[in-house]
């Protein structure tokens, strides 16, 4: 894999579709830093090396990196998601802020619904058990169903 004569965007494509076949978190999480590094001002790679992050229980680089997901694209949902599932994983404050956040932009954007659903299922095979995962589910979709 010639990684240093890709675009990011080969990059990140690359890296997604090793996911959607199933590549453990921890194997894909060098492409998507790297992505990071050459790209720094793409939430969308930030996004999902946060994901990967908690889906490896890299919960402190998990929040680092969601944390610069929402600066950049404060109107994710999914960006909102990742760094409330990594506050509670690390003990942080202000987790509310960010589950209401995600559900104002769900009810704006409601065709990322279906996304973040299978996020979360997702998730839940991935890392079975993921208490924090759960929670953060359920208080998204509390009262937005």
């Amino acid at each position: 894999m010639a990684t240093d004569t890709q675009t990011p965007e080969e990059l990140f494509q690359q890296g997604l579709e090793r996911y959607k076949a199933g590549e453990e978190a921890a194997a894909l999480i060098p492409i998507f830093q790297k992505v990071c590094d050459r790209q720094p001002k793409v939430a969308s790679s930030w996004i999902c090396l946060s994901w990967l992050y908690l889906l490896d229980r890299k919960s402190a680089l998990a929040y680092k990196t969601a944390l610069k997901a929402v600066k950049l694209s404060p109107e994710d949902p999914q960006a909102r998601i990742n760094l409330a599932i990594a506050m509670l994983e690390t003990s942080q404050k202000g987790v509310r802020e960010h589950i209401e956040a995600a559900q104002n932009w769900l009810m704006i954007l409601k065709e990322m619904k279906e996304e973040i659903v299978e996020n979360f299922e997702e998730g839940k095979r991935r890392r079975p058990d993921w208490k924090e995962l759960e929670r953060v589910e359920n208080w998204v979709f509390e009262n937005n169903t």
